[in-house]
């Protein structure tokens, strides 16, 4: 850490002359400037200065190894910003890093908001479906936009949402000289002349959010009937344990509804389903909640696809289980891996009743009924019992 050839300096919006010593003599000494057009005008950087390539691209900086470079990014370059791109790519001691106050603490100052009650996003590259899993009663957030249109689309996507009655400040060029901030309804948004970097505090009204636990409605996702209804999901779920970036296979997985409520608590998931109408539904429902960067469908024969790809810490089997698809879990999944198949045929029940005899676990019936109008009374309509068996391998 001695000697590091590359500085990473965290830019403040207004001027490179309220950037710390330290920072502005690196500046003064680098002989490679990268950054983007606005901050190499606030640095002066001249000849010396590498506007970063669109689209992103962190080889700029690895090419000028062995020069004296300096990185420039707004604010804190490890909060959304470039440096944990750069980071990935070098040795702890080939960089230095000066940060300046991120754009998520110059707003929390100002609007005079506990940083850490706040939840933050930055939504440069990500869609607005992202937020989807942390709208909450009352909630907080500060999202980081794109541009100057992206705070209008913001509040469109929020009133689609029901939280037409969210308050909205808009936050322009923090920590400078230009610096405005003004608020509105989701529902009236109605701000002009709006100029970048910005970007949204967002509180949000009482009734409005998914719930935490474990079996959203059905009819939160698109499906053709093929999907783990809501009772099971909830049992099912429960059997897996998801954990905070555990990955799931969903084999069979029909609508994708179990992998979608895995990844909203905070896992990633490999969807495979066999019937091309099925992937479509499952694309949709991973638009829908925002899911895109953590998890994916794979279209084709399970017993053909699941060997690529990354490996899991936990698979579901909700449709096509197979003696031979169980066959070949066993001889590809690694000791300690969470299994969990859910059945109900007669046939299904059998083969997951010998497994259960072989290998242990636990083998569960649910039988669910539902109230349902029966002349001008109400009768018990019972569902088609579903066996799971669940086991650690």
């Amino acid at each position: 850490m001695s000697d590091p050839w590359l500085t990473i300096v965290g830019m403040p919006d207004d001027s490179a002359a309220n950037l710390p010593p330290a920072s502005r003599d690196a500046i003064d000494h680098a002989e490679v400037i990268i950054g983007g057009p606005r901050h190499l005008d606030l640095v002066g950087a001249g000849a010396r200065g590498v506007a970063w390539p669109v689209p992103f691209s962190v080889d700029p900086v690895l090419a000028a190894k062995g020069q004296r470079v300096v990185m420039l990014a707004s604010g804190d370059p490890f909060w959304f910003g470039a440096g944990g791109s750069i980071a990935a790519h070098l040795d702890p001691s080939e960089w230095r890093v000066m940060p300046s106050p991120s754009t998520f603490s110059l707003v929390s100052a100002q609007l005079g908001w506990r940083l850490e009650d706040v939840s933050c996003h930055g939504l440069h590259a990500a869609p607005f479906a992202r937020l989807r899993s942390v709208l909450s009663p009352e909630g907080r957030m500060i999202c980081l936009l794109r541009d100057a249109d992206a705070p209008g689309a913001l509040a469109e996507w929020l009133v689609t949402q029901g939280a037409a009655d969210t308050t909205l400040w808009l936050c322009e060029r923090m920590g400078g000289p230009n610096q405005r901030v003004r608020s509105c309804r989701a529902g009236s948004f109605d701000l002009a002349d709006i100029e970048a970097p910005v970007a949204a505090a967002i509180l949000l009204p009482p009734d409005v959010g998914l719930s935490a636990a474990s079996g959203l409605p059905d009819d939160a996702f698109i499906h053709d009937g093929q999907i783990t209804k809501k009772p099971v999901r909830a049992l099912t779920l429960s059997a897996l344990g998801p954990r905070k970036g555990e990955h799931l296979w969903d084999i069979g997985a029909g609508s994708g509804s179990i992998s979608i409520e895995w990844c909203l608590k905070g896992g990633t998931a490999t969807a495979f389903e066999v019937k091309p109408e099925r992937v479509q539904n499952i694309q949709a429902n991973i638009d829908a909640f925002g899911l895109s960067h953590v998890m994916h469908v794979v279209e084709g024969p399970s017993l053909q696809t699941i060997a690529d790809g990354r490996a899991p810490d936990a698979v579901f089997i909700g449709g096509g289980g197979s003696a031979a698809l169980f066959e070949k879990l066993f001889g590809l999944l690694p000791s300690g891996t969470r299994l969990v198949a859910n059945g109900v045929t007669l046939e299904t029940e059998t083969l997951l009743a010998r497994l259960h005899s072989e290998k242990g676990g636990e083998l569960l019936r649910i039988e669910l009924a539902s109230a349902l109008p029966l002349g001008s009374m109400r009768g018990w309509q019972p569902a088609r019992p579903v066996v799971q068996w669940s086991v650690i391998l």
